[in-house]
């Protein structure tokens, strides 16, 4: 019988942590759940130690192996391989609560459906702190800008997603020489349609480490301009108020910049939007250039 969720996580050289994930799932008191792991080209042992897992029988393990496309790549291949109706991306470095499919489960079957893109949960740190802050306990759904822009919500959250939504949302792009694209482009896309029921349970424990995306943003940036310029265009142009527009501008202009693409302006979504952001992008791109520092903007 196929399971409800597929809890899938992306990798790369990351043998030396992963097992705190496969050791949270072990101990789910709901099995109702498969885990995907998409190997994104590891080169250490990555291979070996899921297959000495998959020989254990613990739990269902689909392992999956690619030559590096960055983390959206992973995240495009998961959705392409994912069959249940629920997906979670746990990442290579995090791990669940005990108790986190149960709730998942539970808590979609009793208020669950297609009128909902999904749920939205809490991060909290290895210590059991909420990454942030919690939600609204007033709030029973709203779409993922709206939680940040509105509700005035802070830090990561954790998504659970219809599989549907996920598949038959256009995939995050690859640039030839890029490995990031910001995953918030599909959640974007999927808020136009759905909101997420909110549900103010820890569902990861996240630990930000020192080779993670999230403590790199700088250096993602200088790499990827592409992809952030991407980002910034689609994020520009679903932006609910001006303010958050004008945000996006600067980083567009920034990030367009970067990538040496001058047409920025003429491919622009809201050209007026762009022109009012040209001043504050261009310093912008001269800060980043000239930083040190790893994540000093919101992406």
């Amino acid at each position: 019988m196929k399971p409800t969720l597929t809890v899938f996580t992306p990798t790369f050289n990351r043998a030396y942590t992963l097992h705190l994930c496969y050791e949270s799932l072990k101990r789910q008191s709901c099995k109702d759940f498969r885990w995907l792991i998409i190997d994104d080209g590891s080169s250490d042992k990555t291979k070996e130690l899921v297959d000495g897992w998959i020989q254990e029988g613990k739990i269902p393990i689909r392992y999956h192996y690619q030559i590096n496309q960055g983390m959206h790549g992973a995240h495009n291949t998961a959705y392409e391989l994912i069959d249940t109706e629920l997906n979670v991306c746990i990442d290579s470095d995090d791990y669940m609560p005990d108790d986190a499919v149960e709730k998942i489960v539970s808590f979609w079957k009793a208020y669950g459906g297609n009128n909902y893109a999904g749920i939205v949960g809490l991060d909290a740190n290895p210590k059991g702190e909420i990454i942030g802050t919690k939600i609204p306990a007033s709030l029973k759904e709203s779409t993922l800008s709206n939680l940040y822009g509105k509700h005035k919500v802070k830090g990561d959250k954790k998504l659970v997603y219809r599989t549907e939504l996920t598949r038959n949302t256009p995939p995050y792009p690859i640039f030839s020489g890029e490995k990031y694209c910001p995953l918030s482009y599909k959640y974007i896309l999927i808020d136009q349609k759905y909101p997420l029921l909110v549900m103010n349970d820890v569902l990861c424990h996240v630990e930000y480490l020192a080779d993670g995306s999230s403590m790199n943003i700088i250096n993602q940036y200088k790499k990827n301009p592409q992809g952030f310029s991407f980002f910034r265009k689609v994020a520009m142009q679903f932006a609910p108020t001006f303010k958050e527009r004008l945000r996006e501008g600067i980083h567009y202009v920034s990030s367009s910049i970067m990538g040496k693409n001058y047409r920025f302006l003429i491919e622009s979504p809201n050209k007026i939007t762009t022109l009012f952001a040209m001043p504050f992008g261009i310093i912008l791109y001269f800060f980043i250039n000239s930083t040190s520092k790893t994540t000093v903007m919101k992406s």
